[in-house]
């Protein structure tokens, strides 16, 4: 420091760093921060907004069916649910076989209407153990009065059951069902044939097995014998088929098609598609647009409820069977229900207590403490020819 107290002047060929780019460097900073926050918001908020988008399409593909329930009349003209079964679920599925619109293809467009197929669905109170039954369409049965949408009545009569959802649709259906099983039906969902191709593609194909070829000039149905995996078109030639495949009777056709719906349930499981957005996306879109269901069942959270809550049922708790039938006396050609065995069976389901395969090491669920009674088989109860929905495509069931 000078005498004069002067402070110096600094040295021009000082060494001490130039400040001057600081700012400018902490400004480029600042600017590629904020295009990364922009960006990522960006994604998050597209990301978010697909998903919103995705779950509307969801929820408008499917179709509500609100005039059904008002068709089945009040709660006291259909049948009771003992206490037991009170959180158990009977959800009625119907393939219909309209030649309307997209099916049109499949036969006479002026044909009308029919449940090809008809599937009761028992999903046991505690969801540990489910069955699914499907019911003969070349049944004889009584089918009951059952009211039309315009406010008339159609007469009761005996008939195959299919001809109950072209005589009242979906109502007539349901009554006809409780009528035979005296089983409460909770709801119901209604698929088309469109729907189901859209649904095996979307997994990529599903395995089925043949004992035979298969050559249905008909059906467009061209399959060599073993396993394979078929494509949604050869798929629901498949499932519908007669004639050519096994012993041509309807109820070889329910065996076969209890067998591809485990396999599909196999494949959708197995290859990840519940797990991975983009293959479960296509199957969602294609199932949502495929049904019609009640006002129960109609919207995408509705139906993960119901899913979800069968997420830790395991698959050899499922049971797939044909209602027991046998020829009909007056008519070879058409089935009846088999008794007492297919009473056994219904009373079973009104009781929800699992139901028994023959030659099965199928394990009984254990009691549930909290539901008052046990969920195990009764040992004096009957086994039923069916399979299960984890047992491979080309074992017999």
């Amino acid at each position: 420091m000078s005498d004069d107290g002067d402070v110096p002047e600094p040295d021009s060929e000082s060494t001490e760093p130039d400040s001057g780019p600081a700012p400018r460097r902490r400004s480029r900073r600042r600017r590629i921060l904020f295009w990364v926050a922009m960006v990522t918001g960006l994604a998050l908020v597209a990301g978010v907004g697909a998903v919103w988008l995705g779950y509307q399409r969801l929820n408008r593909n499917i179709t509500t069916d609100t005039t059904t329930e008002t068709l089945l009349g009040p709660p006291s003209a259909r049948p009771t649910v003992a206490p037991i079964a009170y959180d158990a679920e009977n959800i009625l599925i119907i393939g219909s076989d309209t030649r309307a619109g997209a099916d049109s293809s499949y036969g006479d467009p002026d044909g009308g209407a029919r449940s090809d197929t008809t599937i009761l669905l028992h999903l046991s109170q505690d969801r540990t153990h489910a069955v699914a039954v499907s019911i003969p369409r070349d049944a004889m049965v009584h089918i009951p009065s059952c009211q039309l949408p315009d406010g008339g009545h159609t007469g009761a009569t005996f008939a195959q059951f299919n001809w109950a959802y072209s005589y009242g649709g979906t109502a007539c259906t349901i009554r006809t069902v409780e009528n035979l099983t005296k089983v409460r039906i909770d709801h119901f969902m209604v698929i088309d044939f469109s729907g189901f191709k859209k649904m095996v593609n979307a997994v990529g194909g599903v395995e089925v097995c043949l004992a035979k070829p298969v050559a249905d000039r008909d059906a467009k149905l061209y399959l060599p014998a073993g396993r394979q995996t078929v494509n949604g078109t050869q798929a629901l030639g498949f499932v519908r088929v007669r004639e050519t495949i096994g012993d041509g009777s309807d109820t070889e056709r329910m065996g076969r098609q209890q067998q591809f719906l485990s396999s599909l349930m196999q494949k959708a499981e197995s290859d990840g598609v519940l797990l991975n957005p983009a293959k479960l996306f296509p199957l969602l879109d294609a199932a949502t647009s495929a049904i019609t269901v009640d006002p129960g069942l109609n919207t995408v959270s509705k139906l993960y409820s119901l899913a979800s809550s069968l997420k830790s049922m395991p698959a050899d708790q499922l049971v797939l069977l044909t209602a027991p039938r046998e020829p009909y006396v007056n008519d070879h050609n058409r089935d009846q229900f088999q008794q007492p065995q297919a009473d056994e069976l219904f009373q079973q389901i009104r009781d929800d207590r699992p139901i028994g395969l023959t030659g099965s090491a199928r394990p009984t669920p254990s009691p549930t403490p909290t539901s008052g009674a046990s969920t195990g088989s009764d040992p004096r109860s009957p086994a039923f020819s069916g399979r299960t929905a984890n047992q491979d495509i080309c074992s017999s069931s």
